[in-house]
């Protein structure tokens, strides 16, 4: 993996790498070049088979990170090939040339974080959102509290449990009902004032 990796920054300027194990390295290279670099490994490196492709919203950093991991078989190795894309203008080169496979993780990537991929065979078309009139939804900024408020109405018996106060209750239930009844004597103490 060491030379393919030394190659591989020759040719394309490896910004980041990161060796997961000793068959699983990833790297990240600038948009520009990427799918150069995935041509690349699989036509002179033997990375043949295109594994994933998948989506990260870092909305901190307004930035999507998509990462195309693929397998070499004689290796039985893989690489995943990272890119930072603008979440403003989130649009990135088809691969679907290279692999038809690609078109399928190309649409569902476009239909969930709304990334395009111009060229790319039935992109626009809805694949899983049929219908779907809003923010694609695994983006970060996407409200699902919002979303399920206002799209399915409250039936009655339906209640929500704060996680944290119901594993004390389940996992230290003494503690739990000490520290409550100790909050309920504060408050009343405090609102007789």
């Amino acid at each position: 993996m060491e030379e393919i990796l030394k190659r591989l920054d020759e040719r394309f300027y490896v910004r980041e790498k990161k060796q997961q194990r000793p068959n699983l390295l990833f790297v990240t290279v600038d948009k520009k070049v990427a799918v150069e670099a995935v041509t690349y490994l699989r036509d002179y490196e033997g990375f043949r088979h295109l594994v994933m492709i998948s989506a990260v919203d870092y909305i901190e950093q307004n930035l999507f990170q998509l990462t195309y991991l693929l397998h070499n078989y004689q290796l039985h190795s893989d690489i995943g090939v990272r890119v930072f894309i603008d979440r403003e203008h989130p649009v990135m080169d088809s691969i679907h040339h290279l692999w038809a496979a690609a078109q399928v993780y190309q649409r569902e990537i476009k239909e969930m974080f709304g990334i395009d991929f111009p060229g790319s065979p039935r992109v626009d078309e809805p694949m899983i959102l049929e219908g779907w009139d809003n923010i694609p939804p695994m983006r970060k900024d996407f409200d699902t509290k919002k979303y399920a408020e206002e799209t399915y109405f409250p039936r009655e018996g339906r209640f929500t449990l704060d996680p944290i106060k119901q594993m004390e209750k389940k996992n230290y239930p003494l503690e739990a009902e000490v520290k409550y009844e100790i909050k309920r004597v504060v408050r009343d103490n405090r609102d007789k004032k």
